[in-house]
C-alpha cells in the first residue's frame, strides 16, 4: 500500500478532479490515478466523470478484470471518512390520485345533464317547425 492509512473526507478527494490531478473513491479506499488515466483502456474521460463522488458502483458495473484489481494498489492513497459520503436517496415514485372507479358514473350523469336537455330543445324546435309548414 502506497499511504501510511490516511483518512480523507469527501471535500478533499473532491478538489482532485483535473487530468493533473485525479482521485477516486472506491471500496472506500482512495486512489490517485492521475499516471493512470493515459493508460485506462476506458479513456480518461470514464474516470473523470467518476470524482468527487463514491465510484464503487461504476467501478463494479464495469465488471474488472483480477488484474486490473490487482493493479489498484499501487494507486491507494487513503481511506474515505464514510460519514462525508451522502447516503443515496431511496426512490420514492410520486403520488398518484387514487383512482376513483364512481368517477365513471359521474362522468355520465355529466354527459346526460348536457345531452337530455339538448335533446327536449331539439325536439322543441322540430315540433314547432312541423306544425308551422303543416299549417
Amino acid at each position: 500500500m502506497g499511504a501510511d492509512g490516511k483518512v480523507f473526507t469527501l471535500a478533499d478527494v473532491s478538489t482532485h478532479n483535473t487530468e493533473k490531478d485525479c482521485w477516486l473513491i472506491i471500496g472506500g479506499k482512495v486512489y490517485d490515478v492521475t499516471k493512470f488515466l493515459e493508460d485506462h483502456p476506458g479513456g480518461d474521460e470514464v474516470l473523470l466523470s467518476a470524482t468527487g463522488k463514491d465510484a464503487t458502483d461504476d467501478f463494479e458495473d464495469v465488471g474488472h478484470s483480477t488484474s486490473a484489481r490487482a493493479m489498484m494498489d499501487e494507486y491507494y492513497v487513503g481511506e474515505i471518512d464514510a460519514s462525508t459520503i451522502p447516503t443515496k436517496a431511496k426512490y420514492t415514485p410520486p403520488k398518484q390520485p387514487h383512482y376513483n372507479q364512481d368517477k365513471t358514473s359521474e362522468f355520465i350523469i355529466k354527459l346526460l345533464q348536457f345531452l337530455i336537455p339538448l335533446a327536449i330543445l331539439g325536439l322543441a324546435v322540430g315540433i314547432r317547425f312541423y306544425t308551422k309548414s303543416a299549417a
